[in-house]
């Protein structure tokens, strides 16, 4: 079973993720609403993929990205987020995400995203 960590400062937005997760069967390890225990879970856990919100209260989700890669490079990181610039899009996807799904989202495009980057 596939590990995944989410970390968005949403309760709400966690809640439905895992949910979604959980009922495609993988297995959630983790939840962080903020960038320090993203980066603390993602070392405790080493989950298969982390789901990563851009806007954390305590750092931006680019640079919670470049610490998870600075410790695991190869960690597989998709970034989920209500920022749809492309400048920042384009930027997480330098630093390393896998992919970057805009919110509102649908529960199909979020299962496709997840399964395409755990097979890769």
């Amino acid at each position: 079973m596939k590990r995944i960590l989410i970390v968005d400062d949403s309760f709400y937005m966690r809640t439905m993720l895992k949910n979604m997760l959980t009922d495609a069967g993988y297995e959630v390890v983790g939840e962080a609403p903020n960038g320090q225990t993203a980066l603390e879970l993602a070392k405790e856990t080493n989950p298969d993929l982390i789901t990563l919100d851009v806007i954390l209260p305590d750092n931006t989700g680019l640079d919670v990205l470049k610490g998870i890669k600075a410790d695991q490079p190869d960690m597989k990181v998709i970034i989920v987020s209500a920022v749809g610039q492309e400048v920042i899009v384009n930027e997480a996807l330098e630093f390393g995400a896998l992919s970057y799904i805009v919110k509102p989202f649908s529960e199909e495009k979020v299962l496709e995203v997840v399964s395409q980057a755990l097979a890769e």
